[in-house]
């Protein structure tokens, strides 16, 4: 594993630098820098989301995707790394699979909203996308492993999908998107 923090207020980032796992130092608005970045966000959300009562099972997993999310700020900030690995994608897709189970079809398109954990998995959701794109986006400038690529675009289905079951917890079901004719 890289350097660890010993000292949180260090002032070596007063240049607009900040220093990598390795201990090298990149600009603080790196490719590299902003998916860490976005990463970190999601996972705050998450503990937000975590913050509320919510079923055992959903809490299991958000506690278990917080350590990976951990695990791929880890491999992000390391260049070469390997931390995630597919046996943490196939969870997600297990979990998923889980819990589609239980849901009736789609109908119509979904709008963020309902219960408030619902409303916060969608906002985990909208968070994990943009960590998708900034990930995918560092892919294309620097060579990283795919398990990263893979393993948020499964955490932003599977976000949609607990805002539904989240909803169904509390007793309501989809807030579903009604196409407005013209007034």
């Amino acid at each position: 594993m890289g350097h660890r923090l010993s000292q949180i207020a260090t002032r070596t980032g007063d240049d607009g630098t900040t220093g990598l796992g390795d201990g090298s130092r990149t600009a603080k608005d790196s490719l590299r820098v902003v998916a860490m970045g976005d990463v970190d966000e999601l996972n705050s959300a998450i503990g937000v989301l975590l913050a509320e009562t919510l079923p055992d099972d959903v809490r299991a997993d958000l506690v278990d995707i917080q350590h990976d999310l951990f695990d791929l700020g880890g491999e992000l900030c390391i260049p070469g790394y390997t931390m995630l690995k597919d046996a943490q994608v196939a969870r997600l897709d297990a979990r998923l699979a889980h819990y589609n189970a239980n849901l009736p079809r789609l109908a119509e398109f979904i709008l963020p909203g309902g219960s408030r954990t619902a409303a916060l998995a969608h906002v985990c959701r909208a968070t994990c996308r943009r960590a998708e794109r900034a990930i995918v986006t560092l892919g294309k400038a620097e060579a990283i492993n795919a398990a990263p690529r893979q393993y948020v675009n499964r955490l932003s289905d599977l976000m949609f999908v607990l805002a539904r079951v989240l909803n169904r917890a509390a007793g309501g079901g989809d807030v579903q998107w009604q196409q407005r004719k013209n007034q």
